[in-house]
């Protein structure tokens, strides 16, 4: 029988829907972020520093790119032959074929890979926030409460508060209530979605529980586990840790990356964080780019302007472009003379010469005015956007796009241009 002291289960099944048309051909986790890595390089690489040497990443939404990026867990030092990195996609059972329902039945579905392991812990962790933390010094803190549940809380703004699930304790830093995202919240110690389970109470939970409907941690595991009388207690971190649910936490948490000196240190020794690397060029500026605070990714060619943006790998900055407050993710083309203000563009794009993006007045989207908002322009993955156009702020487009696409060469503030079909 193999023992492990911890194991981690990842979830990174997630659409990442509030990302729009970033995540409508790949999942939240796999999506590019700070030039070279991707979301769920942060949690792997905190596992690994962690000396947490046995993870199950739990895949179901357009699993491809996450699937080909975590590979076997090279870069994370995950290729073990006992442990490792396991990629755990809903599977065919004799009776039924289920999907993941929520993130305590993706648990569920997964008992025999943690039986398996025998582990003492598990540690239940989501794939898609942007922070780093050594889990040993969580699982310290399980141990000398005698706890048999932790969960990691951050505090946060009282205003915003009511977007998490927040726990009261007391003195001790026990639990003794939670609220899933309450209207008027008691308390600011808002729970990371992070928790560290003694094996057995896992164990019980998840088969109490495993014909409760779209089950999940926060609203059904743990009010059991609470009713129940288990020892519940509050771990808090006070490190740097972003949701980047949104297009505007994902573009700020960015744009954070290149301030003077990082709220987030991408670069520190002992804390590193891994990826899989492609074995490409160093990037090319030429003689008459202007290049100030930037990432520049590996093999991209600069021949005009970038300030204040994130540029991924392989991308070309044509002469005379301008690119200003963006993130350009991966083999994207930015044509000659064509100026970019606060946008975010996804890998593999090719915006044509003498484009102008994100002009003009803020209007909110008329399509998801709460998901394409914060002024950005949006342009999923493969898109094309052809020469001359003018784009307004609060815009998305995907797709293959020609001129007739756009009315006076104008896609106006707040509109959507989302096409079918793969570019050739």
């Amino acid at each position: 029988m193999i023992k492990k002291e911890m194991i981690a289960m990842l979830l990174a099944g997630g659409q990442g829907s509030r990302l729009g048309v970033l995540t409508a051909g790949v999942a939240k986790p796999a999506v590019a972020f700070g030039g070279k890595y991707r979301i769920i390089d942060f949690p792997l690489s905190n596992c690994i520093n962690s000396g947490v040497d046995t993870v199950g990443v739990l895949t179901q939404y357009q699993p491809l790119r996450l699937n080909t990026h975590i590979g076997i867990g090279i870069p994370w030092d995950l290729d073990r032959n006992v442990g490792g990195v396991s990629i755990l996609p809903p599977y065919e059972k004799s009776n039924s074929s289920e999907w993941y329902t929520g993130t305590a039945n993706a648990i569920y579905q997964n008992l025999k890979y943690m039986e398996y392991y025998n582990p003492d812990y598990v540690l239940i962790l989501g794939g898609d926030h942007i922070y780093k933390m050594d889990y040993e010094v969580m699982l310290d803190f399980h141990k000398a409460n005698k706890a048999d549940i932790t969960l990691a809380t951050i505090p946060v703004p009282i205003e915003e508060a009511s977007r998490f699930g927040v726990v009261i304790t007391d003195e001790n830093k026990r639990i003794l209530e939670f609220e899933e995202k309450p209207e008027n919240p008691r308390s600011n110690l808002a729970s990371m979605g992070i928790y560290i389970f003694s094996w057995p109470v896992l164990r019980d939970a998840l088969l109490k529980l495993k014909n409760q409907p779209a089950c999940d941690f926060g609203k059904h595991i743990i009010p059991y586990c609470h009713e129940k009388g288990d020892r519940i207690f509050a771990y808090e971190y006070n490190g740097y840790w972003k949701d980047v649910g949104t297009l505007g936490s994902y573009w700020e948490s960015n744009m954070e990356l290149i301030d003077l000196i990082p709220v987030f240190n991408l670069y520190e020794e002992f804390w590193k964080i891994y990826t899989k690397s492609e074995k490409i060029p160093p990037q090319y500026i030429s003689g008459n780019a202007i290049v100030d605070k930037a990432i520049i990714g590996e093999a991209s060619e600069i021949y005009g302007e970038v300030h204040n943006s994130v540029i991924g790998s392989g991308v070309t900055i044509e002469e005379g472009a301008i690119v200003r407050d963006s993130i350009i993710m991966g083999s994207t083309t930015i044509g000659a003379g064509t100026i970019v203000d606060k946008a975010i563009i996804a890998e593999n794009v090719v915006v044509g010469k003498n484009c102008r993006l994100g002009v003009g007045e803020e209007v909110p989207n008329k399509l998801k005015p709460d998901i394409y908002a914060f002024g950005l322009v949006t342009i999923g993955e493969e898109s094309v956007i052809p020469d001359n156009v003018t784009i307004g702020k609060n815009t998305a487009i995907s797709g293959v796009t020609d001129s007739s696409d756009y009315p006076n060469n104008t896609l106006a503030g707040g509109e959507c241009l989302i096409k079918a079909g793969e570019r050739e």
